[in-house]
């Protein structure tokens, strides 16, 4: 039987391999998964503002045959905890420009996950925010949950999706400092 100090080398080396030699492979599959998720925000708000249906019939796609994928904290909480590992876990791949705009991302996701567990914390304890009868996030006090949620997917992938830009046309500087063969443009 392995000892747990054996298996700490073999982590290490998945998360070198993601920012080194993988890590075109781990951002395309990161990007899938963000994609599909976002995907299913936008098929609710166009079930919601489209489709005219009431906000409790609004599941997404995923969400219409499994609806407890809507309800479920669990998996809202799981999936911020996701993209927060992600983001972390790929950002040692990135120099310059890219990874400001990486960074700006997991920060946004920092915040976007705490709201989760915070709302995951409520649903397990039956305690929520203010007395209010649902569990709410401290934004979801100012906006509603579909559109706030819209708004935390937004601002997280849209700099998550220019760092990804500029990561692969890097300048002359951040080539030179890059671990991985992301660029797409010629030295």
């Amino acid at each position: 039987m392995a000892s747990h100090s054996s298996a700490l080398p073999h982590r290490h080396d998945l998360i070198t391999s993601l920012n080194t030699d993988h890590h075109r492979l781990g951002l395309n599959v990161f990007l899938f998964i963000v994609l599909a998720h976002w995907a299913e925000h936008v098929a609710q708000a166009v079930q919601i503002y489209v489709m005219g249906w009431p906000v409790p019939e609004a599941r997404g796609v995923l969400g219409l045959p499994f609806p407890w994928l809507v309800t479920s904290e669990w998996m809202h909480y799981g999936y911020a905890l996701l993209m927060l590992v992600g983001l972390i876990v790929l950002r040692k791949g990135f120099t310059g420009r890219a990874l400001t705009w990486w960074t700006i991302s997991l920060g946004i996701q920092v915040w976007h996950h705490f709201e989760h567990l915070l709302l995951l914390l409520q649903a397990l304890t039956g305690v929520h925010l203010l007395g209010r009868p649902v569990p709410t996030s401290i934004i979801q006090l100012l906006v509603p949950r579909v559109e706030l949620h819209l708004f935390y997917n937004a601002v997280v992938f849209v700099p998550m999706v220019v760092a990804m830009w500029l990561h692969r046309r890097p300048r002359p500087d951040e080539r030179e400092r890059m671990n991985c063969s992301c660029a797409t443009v010629p030295a």
